[in-house]
């Protein structure tokens, strides 16, 4: 599958599937309408694009929303679009720049060291 740039509703109504699935359509716009004040349409709107750019599989009977992409790939792939729409590229700058208002313990410190070490 191909990168999709999803929109902020979008992510939005996503975090609520992953977090929540299988859910019916139903369901997910109660769920849209406590978290963001979404009325039905809103929902049932964003999840219409989803199902259209191939991220959610809705499946009958009862309208069942699953992801088809895990919310680590998304992650990733908005961070590298981050990195490389405000920073070129640079995961250099882009660190730098997150580490300049940033307070760290020692032991965030110690971790991040190890994971670049793994690298």
């Amino acid at each position: 599958m191909e990168t999709v740039k999803l929109f902020d509703s979008e992510l939005k109504l996503m975090e609520l599937l992953w977090v929540n699935e299988p859910v019916n359509a139903k369901q997910l716009s109660v769920l849209a309408q406590e978290q963001y004040d979404w009325n039905k349409n809103t929902t049932y709107t964003v999840i219409k694009k989803l199902i259209e750019k191939e991220i959610v599989c809705r499946e009958e009977p009862g309208f069942i929303c699953t992801a088809l992409v895990k919310k680590s790939d998304v992650q990733m792939a908005e961070t590298q679009n981050l990195i490389e729409k405000l920073f070129n590229g640079s995961k250099k700058a882009f660190l730098s720049a997150f580490m300049q208002n940033e307070e760290l313990s020692k032991e965030e410190i110690e971790e991040l060291k190890k994971m670049i070490e793994k690298r």
